[in-house]
């Protein structure tokens, strides 16, 4: 993957030109005064989309879980 180092003022005029470049399959990182800030890279549209209720059942909850803990668990050592 090709990758690009841009300073973030220079991003904010470029940004178009930064966003083909990411478009393309580059990958742009932007810098202030040579640091790294951020990471521009293509969005993967390829991951499977999520589907609502597939896994319905799966996981449980306790129906104290929500419960106080006992006083020894404050005050016993491990």
């Amino acid at each position: 993957m090709l990758t690009k180092t841009v300073e973030v003022r220079e991003a904010q005029l470029r940004l178009d030109e930064l966003l083909l470049w990411v478009k393309a399959g580059a990958e742009v990182i932007l810098t202030k005064d040579e640091t790294h800030i951020a990471r521009l890279v293509p969005v993967d549209s390829s991951a499977t989309p999520r589907v609502p209720g597939l896994h319905a059942g799966d996981i449980w909850m306790s129906d104290d879980f929500d419960a106080p803990l006992p006083e020894e668990f404050w005050t016993e050592q491990a």
